[in-house]
């Protein structure tokens, strides 16, 4: 769940702080002119479009429904939150929608003034409704899939819905955001330390209330807010016809192609590229021809090795490289895989049990078999950073003088032989292991894996699957092995150590990971107020759950970028790499 940029950072670790500063979709604001494709121009002749070619695709334009980076980089240039990361900043912050804010003694009360003469692609006014709107839809529909547990979790003490919490009343939704005249305020049952952190994530992008009810979407009355608990919002009425304050708006969506249009009335002044193509292209050697031909501005390049042997020292390609990373990435062992289709047969041989990874013996199989130095040398050709925790470096809490895994085949041996024990070792197992379709890396991190493990005994399997991202991720897909990854949101520790390891954690509960003392240990790390303590509770956290197995933890690329020299905006020191760039900063230039 990641936000969705590499990310630049200071060397030392930083504490977050809490100072102010697919299917089709018509547009929203009526008929317009639409863009060029791709195919018609080059890009490099097209000075005020841009082609981004991607092998992701687009699951959701719904704003609360985002939890994926793909969704995220586009529909975050639609939808407008109140605040971002200003500059290159972890810490500090620059308004958007709000124009001012103000906390009160006790952190429990925030109070925000909405920017004035802001118009939706509607053609709506922005009014304070709207805002509370946004986030009382939020609350009210959180589905487990969605990422709203970010905002429930502060706001109502309880990542959980209605359905789930008994609880959870109206009326403490109707408290929790209000409208005082124009001014937004939010009351928080108790001090949260990276409430406005929180604020900066594209999900919490504010809707047209008007045009959203027009729709047919949730009415904001307590008459049909149960109707709406839990509701998934993937394929909602808004996601087919957004409408937000963005510099841009949906011109038109389908399977492969979305494709936005400068908004004219745009508060900040309308963008200087007046179109932008967001393609999905899932053949890697196609995104990478049409880079250097200039028929794409940005394209997903697939791994370094292909920027490095492939795109490096090209005529009108720029490669910046060494970017500091805020992602954590990992293998996934499912604990409890009940129901998966991607079980083969079930059993040992030629499958796998549902509960084959909640053995911990199993998993340090996996753990131990899996050659980090090789991946990092290999894939990441030099440019891994290995990691103890699921944790960036760069975020208080990570501790050094933690050992990283290491691969440990005599160690491996033994754990798989007192796995379940001893069915693995002696009748073998098939395993289903799933990527993300045109990741490169990820499916040589699988590759990997399978290496060690089939080298340890013939009757060892592992089939490695390419998936749509899409399918990947869906409610309904449960994979017993995957790769995947997360990328900071906002810049909280928390963010990462409940994701992963406590059970309302969104990777955590998707691999049934419910330990006891890790869940108290998150628990009262988040809220310790000493800096000492809280840091002796994040190393005590690290160092159990790589006792315990959870993860194959990958090294992390340091980041490389390609992206055509006529851009301007794009380079490392003109955004905040924690929010990414916004395509409203972008424009061309003669190369240099």
């Amino acid at each position: 769940m990641l936000t969705v940029a590499l990310a630049l950072g200071a060397c030392a670790p930083e504490k977050a702080g809490t100072g102010a500063g697919t299917s089709s979709a018509a547009s929203s604001s009526g008929a317009a002119t639409s863009a060029p494709t791709a195919s018609a121009t080059s890009a490099g002749k097209r000075p005020d479009s841009l082609i981004v070619m991607n092998s992701a695709d687009i699951p959701t334009m719904d704003p609360a429904a985002m939890t994926d980076s793909a969704s995220i980089s586009v529909m975050k240039n639609v939808y407008e939150t109140l605040l971002v990361y200003a500059d290159d900043s972890v810490t500090s912050f620059e308004p958007v929608l709000a124009t001012k804010w103000d906390t009160s003694a006790d952190g429990l009360t925030y109070r925000f003034d909405l920017r004035p003469g802001v118009k939706f692609h509607s053609g709506n006014p922005l009014r304070c409704l709207d805002a509370e709107y946004t986030y009382e839809r939020s609350m009210v529909t959180n589905s487990p899939s969605s990422s709203i547990w970010y905002l429930s979790e502060p706001l109502l003490g309880t990542q959980a819905n209605a359905a789930d919490d008994p609880s959870i009343t109206w009326d403490r939704i109707d408290r929790a955001v209000e409208c005082e005249g124009e001014q937004l305020v939010f009351t928080l049952p108790r001090p949260e330390p990276a409430f406005l952190e929180r604020l900066t994530f594209a999900a919490q992008g504010i809707v047209d209330r008007e045009h959203a009810t027009g729709l047919g979407e949730w009415d904001g009355t307590e008459a049909s807010w149960k109707d709406w608990v839990g509701r998934d919002l993937d394929e909602s009425k808004l996601a087919e016809q957004p409408s937000g304050t963005g510099a841009y708006r949906v011109d038109s969506a389908n399977a492969t192609d979305i494709t936005l249009l400068a908004f004219e009335d745009y508060w900040d002044g309308a963008p200087a590229l007046k179109s932008v193509v967001r393609r999905l292209v899932p053949e890697q050697a196609s995104r990478i021809q049409a880079l250097l031909s200039g028929d794409a501005d940005i394209a997903e390049p697939g791994s370094r090795e292909v920027i490095e042997t492939q795109l490096a020292g090209k005529p009108g390609i720029r490669i910046v490289d060494d970017l500091p990373s805020y992602e954590a990435a990992a293998l996934h062992m499912n604990q409890n895989a009940e129901g998966s289709t991607n079980l083969g047969s079930g059993n040992w041989g030629d499958g796998v049990p549902p509960n084959f990874f909640a053995d911990r013996d199993m998993r340090l199989c996996f753990v131990k078999a899996f050659d980090y130095v090789g991946y990092a040398d290999a894939v990441l050709r030099g440019k891994g950073e290995r990691r103890n925790v699921l944790l960036p470096p760069r975020f208080f809490g990570y501790d050094p003088s933690i050992p990283v895994p290491e691969m440990d085949l005599a160690a491996a041996e033994t754990h798989c032989r007192a796995a379940h024990g001893g069915q693995a070792w002696e009748q073998g197992f098939t395993l289903n292991a799933a990527y993300r379709e045109g990741s490169t890396t990820q499916q040589t991190s699988l590759e990997v894996l399978k290496q060690g493990l089939e080298a340890m005994n013939p009757k060892f399997k592992v089939n490695v699957v390419p998936k749509q991202w899409s399918d990947l991720i869906s409610p309904s897909n449960i994979e017993v092995l995957r790769t995947g990854r997360w990328l900071a949101a906002f810049a909280e520790s928390d963010n990462f150590y409940r994701t992963f390891y406590h059970p309302d954690g969104l990777y955590a509960s998707y691999n049934h990971i419910s330990t006891p003392e890790l869940t108290r240990l998150v628990d009262e790390a988040r809220y310790e107020p000493d800096d000492a303590r809280q840091q002796e509770l994040y190393s005590e956290i690290a160092r159990l759950a790589q006792a315990e197995g959870l993860y194959v933890l990958l090294p992390v690329e340091l980041g490389i970028e390609a992206y055509a020299d006529t851009l301007r905006g794009i380079a490392p020191e003109d955004y905040n790499q924690l929010t990414g760039y916004f395509y409203k900063d972008l424009s061309k230039g003669e190369t240099p």
